[in-house]
């Protein structure tokens, strides 16, 4: 028995290493949890969110602001809550400002297309009035200053109001094409001779 306390320190050394493996074991996570299905939620949202873009020189190009912004991985698509965008034309010394309820934006920026209560702004110029157009959607192009809807619009400019079932709208070439049972009512005009 004299012996026997020498055992001691041997058996304590093999109590703790028996112990920290079954502690080891009890909390370790036997199954990971790896998902293969794809993302459909987005991974980042935003709110009140405000992006500026500025062309080469500096200047300001546009400024966007949302009330929520979300981005989509599965598309790789942003969507947007109350959008409302500016975009500047130093050109013509005017601005164009468009809102709408909502819009989904695709990647890298290319495409934006607007629904819901669609509201467009083109400010007055020196040589032409206010213009603004009214419709359930719109898809806008911004580089290249493209627009186009499929759905009803109203446009005003002046006294001058169009109702038509479509438009496209290229402002590089200044050019406007209503589409499907175009109304157009212009006012006649005063005859300053008499």
């Amino acid at each position: 028995m004299q012996g026997a306390y020498r055992l001691y320190p041997l058996i304590a050394l093999t109590v703790i290493a028996g112990a920290s493996v079954w502690l080891d074991r009890v909390t370790r996570d036997e199954e990971v949890h790896v998902s293969t299905e794809p993302q459909t939620g987005p991974d980042f949202a935003a709110i009140h969110t405000r992006i500026i873009g500025y062309a080469s020189d500096g200047s300001q190009r546009y400024e966007l602001l949302a009330e929520r912004l979300e981005h989509i991985p599965a598309d790789d698509t942003t969507r947007l809550e109350q959008p409302q965008l500016t975009v500047y034309q130093p050109q013509s010394g005017t601005e164009f400002h468009v809102s709408s309820d909502r819009a989904k934006v695709s990647p890298g920026g290319e495409q934006v297309d607007m629904a819901g209560n669609v509201s467009a702004r083109r400010s007055r110029a020196p040589d032409m009035p206010e213009l603004t157009l009214k419709s359930e959607a719109l898809t806008v192009w911004p580089d290249p200053q493209r627009a186009r809807t499929d759905q009803p619009v109203v446009l005003t400019q002046g006294q001058t109001v169009a109702n038509a079932l479509g438009m496209e709208s290229d402002n590089l070439f200044g050019t406007l094409n209503l589409t499907g049972q175009v109304k157009v009512h212009m006012p006649r005009r005063q005859d300053r001779s008499s």
